[in-house]
């Protein structure tokens, strides 16, 4: 079978010569269908033309459709902590089209300590998680947060109350305006202390241009917010999940791109929003 490839590199390989990382992944979490395989495998050539494979440090493309298959991280697909290798707590569903959260008891730990796994988290840094449905609800998505120093999180709240927020590593600080939608790619991102910005889709949504020199030492979760002052895990989202990703800092460029090489690889499994 041919695996037909998005628009960004114009190729096609084969399954038995497709990308090596996308190889690897396919062995490490089983995936055969061969729609599943060609929709990972664009994916990642995608982001190597487009140069934001190596800004990547978790990639989660939950695919296969099984709790076993989503907690793979794409860019390194083993099964220790050190992979970032997902472990999801309190049930939830998970299916062709990702994985639900019941928004009550579920929760997943990535892993993925900021401030130890990213070479400068205060100045470099992005989180993106690809929502499919719209809810409204006070939850929080994705993200980490500490009490001391003075409230700093690194988090998506897609849609709270009508309004959606996104911290990064500025005490008691978000980029926020009202939210109708909570579908879609949402990319908070940072590329220099002085200069956040967050995306939905292609769309540039805000930017915050005051330096942070705050850091978390707590693990990002997904579905919920881990709070490293207390050990919890806070406001537990519902909203069925498709992608998720954590890693260098996105230009604008790198968001437009990222969104078209995303956007492609749900569009190929039939669940994009």
């Amino acid at each position: 079978m041919i695996l037909s490839t998005h628009g960004i590199i114009g190729s096609s390989v084969t399954v038995a010569s497709g990308d090596a990382d996308a190889l690897a992944f396919f062995t490490a979490a089983g995936i055969t269908d061969t729609t599943q395989k060609s929709a990972v495998n664009t994916l990642v050539t995608d982001l190597k033309a487009a140069n934001i494979w190596t800004k990547m440090k978790a990639l989660y493309p939950f695919v296969g459709g099984t709790a076993a298959q989503h907690r793979f991280n794409l860019k390194s697909p083993g099964t220790t902590n050190a992979d970032f290798y997902l472990t999801f707590n309190g049930g939830g569903l998970h299916s062709s089209n990702g994985y639900k959260p019941n928004g009550t008891t579920t929760y997943v730990d990535t892993f993925f300590n900021p401030s130890v796994n990213l070479s400068s988290a205060t100045s470099n840094n992005h989180m993106s998680l690809y929502i499919r449905e719209n809810i409204d609800e006070p939850k929080v998505d994705m993200g980490c947060f500490t009490v001391t120093p003075q409230g700093v999180a690194f988090d998506i709240e897609s849609r709270f109350s009508g309004n959606a927020y996104y911290q990064n590593f500025r005490s008691n600080n978000y980029i926020t305006f009202a939210s109708t939608d909570s579908r879609g790619l949402h990319i908070n991102t940072r590329t220099s202390s002085n200069l956040q910005k967050v995306f939905i889709n292609s769309t540039v949504k805000g930017t915050d241009t005051v330096t942070t020199t705050n850091n978390i030492n707590a693990n990002i979760s997904i579905a919920a917010r881990y709070n490293n002052q207390n050990n919890a895990y806070e406001f537990r989202s519902s909203k069925e999940i498709a992608f998720s990703s954590i890693g260098d800092g996105l230009t604008d460029a790198d968001a437009a791109n990222f969104y078209t090489a995303v956007q492609a690889y749900q569009t190929t499994l039939g669940r994009q929003v």
